[in-house]
């Protein structure tokens, strides 16, 4: 029997980002106020208080339980490959857009001076032969503690060999790590219980705080980049997509309550216990999944990738700037690195886009106040994207290393309920 409605957690998700929305516009003074703010914070730092506990668990668990050490580093050298070739894609594809539409040659803004203060001391932090060292952590407990997934990740995966080197005498540890693995997707699934009102207060906020004003006077740059990640969505992914033998609509349509989701909280995050459970549901082998998403929320940023060309295009315009092909070259080989290591929180994005115009142009880093305001109105698009290409790069490396249960594939995208 299914459930009415009103009890679908896509539908209380939706209903609270337009009622959010409408609450904002109506009640700006209100909205804008920080107890508002703080339920969409809040929620998002819910979520994130158990992704190093979830990213850990799977990623020890997916290794230890392989007989075949190699197996590991065969997956993760398959992902890295599928990363790169894709995410290159979605840089070329934002240029391309970028060149097309020419958004920015009429825009006009003014700078938060102290904004942009802060996100480029965060970009210059990240920047050149300390992104490698950042991802070898202090200390074990500090990676944990400050919620840095590619550090959490290097040592799952040195902790997973560890494991497997122990054989049976690391089976008591194994199993440890599994139940608490169970235990982190239950408290997930408590957690998910306040979606709405997080969805709810973070649409609100947004809407209060910028108006409705500040997405028309930015409305090419937003509609170019909501269009360009669409047609990323649709075309490239799409095509991989019917090469691996799924649907994208299909697909997109079973992620519908996650994808929700991320659209309210504007973070990817939010979703990835929900998006690694419902892969392995569809047949992904637990392995592939516990080592691709997490490895893919850091080096597989599709919409961060779109964000970066076609932003640093309107931003060299609106200063009145063209950029040359040298330039844009640069652009995209900036873009590939900068983005690595870019999580899923809300904000992200920016703070890799400061970094890219930095590295292509320091002339061109006061210019990031020209999207200031209207980051958070992009940081769900960009959310959203990222999140739909983990899923599919999961699903693309399961199939090409022959760990796809295609019958489950087929029965849990059809909407049949997939075998367990």
């Amino acid at each position: 029997m299914k459930k009415p409605l009103h009890r679908l957690l896509y539908v209380q998700v939706l209903a609270a980002i337009a009622l959010g929305a409408l609450f904002g516009w109506l009640a700006p003074h209100v909205a804008s106020a920080d107890w508002v703010k703080a339920l969409g914070d809040g929620f998002v730092k819910l979520i994130k208080m158990a992704i190093a506990p979830i990213v850990f668990c799977t990623v020890v668990s997916g290794v230890a339980h392989i007989e075949d050490a190699k197996k590991v580093g065969r997956v993760g050298v398959k992902a890295l490959i599928y990363f790169e070739i894709v995410s290159t894609f979605a840089l070329a594809v934002g240029l391309l857009v970028g060149n097309l539409l020419k958004p920015g040659g009429d825009f006009a803004g003014k700078a938060d001076a102290a904004a942009i203060a802060r996100y480029t001391a965060a970009a210059e932090k990240r920047s050149g032969v300390d992104f490698v060292l950042d991802i070898i952590p202090d200390s074990a407990i500090g990676a944990f503690a400050k919620g840095d997934i590619l550090q959490v990740l290097l040592f799952s995966l040195l902790f997973g060999f560890a494991l497997l080197s122990l054989g049976e005498k690391g089976r008591g540890m194994r199993q440890f790590v599994d139940d608490a693995g169970h235990a982190m997707f239950a408290l997930i699934n408590i957690v998910m219980k306040a979606a709405p009102i997080g969805a709810f207060g973070a649409m609100a906020y947004t809407v209060g705080k910028y108006g409705s004003a500040a997405l028309l006077s930015l409305g090419g740059l937003i509609g170019a980049f909501y269009l360009t990640s669409a047609l990323f969505i649709i075309v490239v992914l799409g095509s991989i997509a019917a090469a691996v033998g799924f649907n994208i609509f299909r697909y997109l349509a079973y992620l519908k309550d996650e994808l929700l989701i991320v659209l309210g909280t504007s973070s990817s995050e939010s979703a990835l216990p929900a998006l690694m459970e419902k892969l392995e549901r569809i047949g992904c082998s637990k392995h592939v999944v516990g080592l691709v998403v997490p490895t893919g929320y850091s080096f597989n940023l599709d919409g961060t990738n779109i964000y970066m060309t076609l932003t640093t295009l309107f931003i060299a315009r609106a200063m009145g700037s063209e950029l040359d092909l040298a330039h844009q070259a640069t652009i995209l080989i900036v873009a590939m690195l900068t983005s690595k290591g870019a999580s899923g929180v809300s904000g992200a994005g920016f703070v890799t886009l400061a970094a890219t115009l930095t590295a292509v142009d320091p002339a061109l880093a006061p210019g990031m106040a020209f999207v200031l305001g209207i980051d958070k109105f992009m940081s769900e698009c960009r959310a959203m994207t990222n999140f739909v290409g983990n899923g599919v790069a999961t699903i693309v490396v399961a199939a090409w290393e022959g760990e796809l249960d295609r019958a489950r594939l087929k029965a849990g995208l059809g909407g049949a309920e997939s075998p367990e």
